[in-house]
């Protein structure tokens, strides 16, 4: 690592507490994002508690983790109270912070089997959709299965919640190509999934984030001009009802590697995005010894994906939201 990102990734640690306008800030260096597998940010609305999902590089193993503001720092994750047991994956909160939404392969009923999804003759832990309701008391109530046609195919990913309970997430189904596309659910998930209009079946949607009034929508995929495999786009709501054509989000939000599992934070533009970006490297390099090399190759900036920090807030008031 060169000693300018030295520098850059030490200062992280604090990068949360940091102004809005600092933009393109890994979140937590060490601590939240680390040399492992971290995405798909749900932070509570006063932004004192954050819920994301950490896995091994294969992401066969995922669980929801849960770290909590300490003065300007951010606490230890450890295992949110309803994980830790299932392939537990893509938390999302409600825009009031009551429910916590997530997708499991833990069994629909006590005493079954663990949830399985097919696709091209391969079987894999496949995936519905759970929430969580949070109690009077201050934690979570347990886990309760949403019933509906949206788990169809056990293959829903990356749930989003409007303000209304309408609930969009991406999904493999009979209507979506050879791609993943993205769907909305309405009646809080129960409702028949309709699939978003976004354009040609054949490039591949995934991991919406839904502003609460629904005024516009971000999610990852390729629409002819990703500069990695897959970028961040955003569409905004039309006065028929419709989407926009999609925008591929400018700045540093999208680099040459993966960024995918957008999601809004609760300041105006706050978006967190999930990145492989990693620190370049060039030979020859500073010659390692183990000590070395191992902490390099462990850091954030290794090409895991991890969490990261933007703010959006001129794309939106370009289309006129300004709050």
């Amino acid at each position: 690592m060169t000693p300018r990102n030295l520098a850059f990734v030490a200062s992280l640690a604090l990068a949360f507490a940091s102004p809005l306008a600092c933009a393109g800030a890994l979140l937590g260096a060490g601590v939240i994002s680390t040399g492992l597998q971290e995405t798909s940010v749900a932070l509570t609305p006063d932004g004192n508690t954050l819920y994301f999902m950490r896995s091994d590089l294969a992401e066969a193993d995922d669980t929801i983790m849960v770290s909590h503001r300490a003065g300007d720092r951010w606490s230890t994750p450890r295992v949110a109270g309803f994980s830790g047991e299932w392939h537990d994956s893509e938390p999302t909160l409600s825009p009031d912070g009551r429910r916590l939404y997530f997708v499991s392969n833990r069994p629909l009923r006590p005493g079954g089997t663990p949830v399985t999804a097919t696709m091209n003759g391969r079987s894999f832990p496949g995936t519905n959709l759970w929430f969580v309701e949070r109690q009077a008391a201050g934690g979570w109530a347990a886990p309760v299965h949403v019933d509906g046609a949206l788990n169809d195919g056990a293959m829903i990913y990356n749930p989003s919640v409007a303000a209304n309970g309408d609930v969009y997430f991406s999904a493999h189904r009979a209507d979506s190509g050879k791609a993943y596309q993205i769907y909305v659910a309405r009646d809080h998930g129960h409702a028949m999934p309709e699939q978003v209009p976004l354009g040609d079946l054949a490039n591949n949607r995934m991991d919406p984030a839904v502003d609460p009034a629904g005024r516009f929508l971000l999610y990852a995929g390729n629409e002819g001009d990703a500069l990695g495999s897959a970028d961040i786009y955003i569409v905004f709501r039309q006065p028929d009802g419709g989407w926009s054509k999609p925008e591929h989000l400018g700045g540093d939000v999208n680099s040459r590697t993966l960024e995918n599992a957008p999601s809004l934070g609760p300041a105006f533009g706050e978006l967190f995005v999930s990145s492989a970006r990693r620190d370049e490297v060039s030979f020859p390099k500073p010659r390692d010894d183990a000590d070395s090399l191992q902490r390099r190759l462990q850091s954030p900036l290794n090409g895991s994906r991890n969490l990261w920090r933007f703010d959006i807030s001129g794309v939106l008031r370009a289309h006129g939201i300004a709050h």
